[in-house]
């Protein structure tokens, strides 16, 4: 999402780095910049107006345009005004002390309410939380065929009767969650195309009768200064706590994210970042700076190792690399824990100094290439994919003929696969020292 904002602000702050001693007027000049790139990224004008206007107050100070590394100074200053423009700290959905919390999913039609509820219900089931799903939208055709779909795939338990009306629904789902021992109630509400009187007065009436411990709005990013004013037109009627902004992962500008906070004063507790249902995470104010200037976001890549990829397998691997007893059937089964991390891009762009890279090189950067690496391996015989050395030319054009790719593919893979042998025989023996960078699979 934040793509073309990155890479915009890397090119000012590259032009400003390449200055060495900074004046005022280039802070000013470089702040214009970033002015416009706000703009351009759907940022709220008076959101950016006080932005700049707090970032100039500090960068402008003598103790940073008389230092040795100005620039550094006031790529600083930016990073930590856009975590306070963002919430300043990570604020995480609460948990009452005394069971069940009680959790509202509130927005309008189409925002992502339902798949965020199944989401979210995943997300706490992992954490060890027991959650219920209450299907209270009964409006809208299928959604509650959907909502047991998903919860089917999580495992996680529905409330639903034909018949009853969404107060009738949650209070229901409030005795069941005593009767299963469930401790978390996520409650899919339904939405409307637009704010109304009657979509308000319902959720006060479910509010007033089972009360909210967390009351979070669902808004689509995708809609930019929109789901700005959703929230707030929301927030007038109902006693919101938070925000969970679906679709992170689009093409959108990204200014609802850098606006809502400031506007609605409404934490961003939740992100969906994909279309699978473990593709929702908890929103960090500092890492997403970083992200948006193109430092990356190694934490949340490590978080997301090491919850998807299998312990067990994670750990044989490392003792074969330990070994450097190192197969072509390890290294398919490395890419089978890699493809756990998500898309290759969204992996990369967590990598400091890639995020505004990504428009130059997403065409080739794509999980087509490891598919056609695995077609590869597959179609090599076992001995093969044990000792690779026989593989002679005849051999190589079988497997190309097998796999759907080109003997050069091959080739490229055996030259890759022998480089990380390599480097495994270098680091055999030498304690506390972790692989280091690995390649990544052939592209193109």
């Amino acid at each position: 999402m934040f793509d073309a904002l990155t890479e915009k602000l890397q090119q000012t702050f590259k032009r400003m780095r390449s200055k060495g001693r900074l004046t005022e007027a280039d802070v000013k000049e470089a702040l214009r910049e970033v002015r416009l790139a706000l703009l351009e990224a759907d940022v709220n004008f008076k959101v950016v107006k006080e932005f700049l206007t707090r970032v100039e107050e500090r960068a402008v100070g003598q103790d940073v345009l008389q230092s040795l590394t100005p620039d550094q100074g006031v790529i600083r200053i930016v990073r930590d005004e856009l975590v306070q423009l963002m919430g300043g700290s990570q604020d995480r959905v609460r948990m009452a002390s005394n069971p069940p919390t009680v959790i509202y999913m509130v927005g309008l039609q189409g925002a992502g309410k339902t798949t965020a509820s199944a989401k979210l219900a995943r997300m706490l089931r992992h954490q060890g939380r027991q959650p219920l799903l209450v299907a209270a939208d009964i409006y809208r055709p299928a959604a509650i065929d959907q909502l047991k779909v998903l919860a089917e795939k999580i495992q996680v338990p529905v409330v639903t009767e034909p018949d009853r009306t969404p107060v009738q629904l949650v209070e229901l789902g409030m005795a069941s969650s005593k009767r299963l021992a469930k401790d978390v109630i996520i409650v899919d509400t339904a939405g409307r195309l637009h704010v109304d009187d009657a979509l308000m007065a319902e959720l006060e009436d479910m509010n007033r009768r089972v009360p909210a411990h967390e009351m979070l709005l669902v808004v689509d990013a995708m809609t930019g200064q929109d789901a700005v004013r959703t929230a707030s037109a929301f927030k007038e009627r109902l006693p919101l706590t938070g925000v969970i902004m679906t679709k992170l992962d689009g093409d959108a500008r990204g200014g609802a994210a850098l606006s809502i906070r400031e506007v609605t004063n409404l934490p961003i507790k939740l992100v969906g970042s994909g279309e699978k249902l473990e593709d929702l995470e908890p929103f960090a104010p500092d890492r997403m700076a970083s992200r948006i200037l193109g430092m990356g976001d190694i934490l949340s890549l490590i978080e997301k190792a090491e919850a998807t990829m299998d312990q067990g397998d994670t750990a044989a691997l490392a003792e074969k690399i330990q070994k450097a007893d190192f197969t072509l059937n390890d290294f398919l089964a490395m890419l089978g824990q890699v493809k756990k991390l998500g898309p290759l891009s969204k992996v990369m762009e967590m990598l400091p100094g890639m995020s505004g890279q990504m428009a130059k090189v997403k065409d080739k950067v794509d999980d087509r290439s490891l598919l056609r690496v695995e077609a590869i391996i597959q179609s090599m015989t076992l001995k093969e994919r044990e000792r690779p050395d026989i593989l002679d030319g005849s051999r190589r054009l079988r497997i190309a003929r097998g796999s759907g790719t080109s003997v050069q593919e091959v080739n490229r893979l055996m030259k890759q696969f022998d480089e990380i042998k390599k480097l495994m025989r270098q680091t055999k023996g030498k304690k506390g020292r972790r692989m280091g960078r690995m390649p990544f699979p052939p592209m193109g």
